[in-house]
């Protein structure tokens, strides 16, 4: 699948002309313990959750590879050309995506489903980053309020200057070779880039989107039906 994006290519229109390979890894293996229901098949207008994201993948890649529980591999892939069984955790059900990357893919993408208004212009702006000479790049938004560092006993240990600290997104990009060596140890971490970063790999931030809202609670669902809503009226 080529892409319609400026400075994105094909494989084989990157090859020839030297651009970044770019795959995307869409996470939806979550069983939604928090949601109450896997919130990754909720529907949106006319198309679920997991739909949507990736259409927009599909558009900033050369491929995508959909991670979704083990009993949904089948269906799904009725519906998606690359689909793989996630694991126990985030980052296991990362790495098996990973795994189902082809070998000549320059930039990985790594993106949640439950993000579904990321924008092709937001993949653009992580990937240029990386094809700059970060090791990863990710999206984030200046945070407002006020944030304490809290011991176990409940006492304030710090308060960290709201100005060095960013909101963290997704998708996040990195150079193919940074996340296959940051995964290999078969660690945890709540995102790609701690991965990276704790590899000793150059993570950057680009500015994120307040759109590109993550679908945790039933009131984000809502939230997100209405912004489906406006759209088609």
């Amino acid at each position: 699948m080529t892409t319609a994006q400026p400075g994105f290519a094909g494989v084989a229109d990157a090859r020839a002309a030297g651009a970044e390979v770019v795959w995307t890894v869409v996470v939806a293996g979550g069983s939604g313990a928090r949601f109450g229901r896997p919130k990754q098949y909720e529907s949106l207008g006319d198309a679920r959750v997991l739909d949507r994201s990736v259409a927009v993948a599909s558009r900033a890649s050369a491929g995508v590879v959909v991670v979704v529980p083990g009993s949904d591999v089948d269906s799904e892939s009725a519906v998606f050309r690359h689909v793989v069984a996630g694991g126990a955790s985030r980052s296991e059900s990362v790495r098996a995506g990973l795994a189902a990357v082809p070998a000549d893919a320059t930039v990985v993408c790594v993106h949640d489903a439950a993000r579904p208004f990321a924008s092709a212009e937001l993949y653009a702006r992580v990937v240029a980053a990386v094809a700059a000479g970060a090791d990863g790049a990710i999206p984030g938004l200046a945070v407002t309020d006020t944030i304490k560092v809290v011991a176990t006993d409940g006492t304030v240990a710090a308060t960290p200057d709201r100005a060095t600290l960013r909101a963290v997104q997704t998708p996040q990009a990195f150079r193919a070779r940074a996340l296959r060596e940051a995964h290999a140890s078969g660690g945890d971490g709540t995102d790609d880039a701690a991965l990276v970063e704790a590899a000793g790999g150059r993570v950057v931030v680009v500015d994120g989107e307040p759109m590109n809202r993550k679908i945790t609670h039933p009131d984000d669902l809502d939230w997100a039906r209405r912004v489906v809503q406006e759209e088609t009226t």
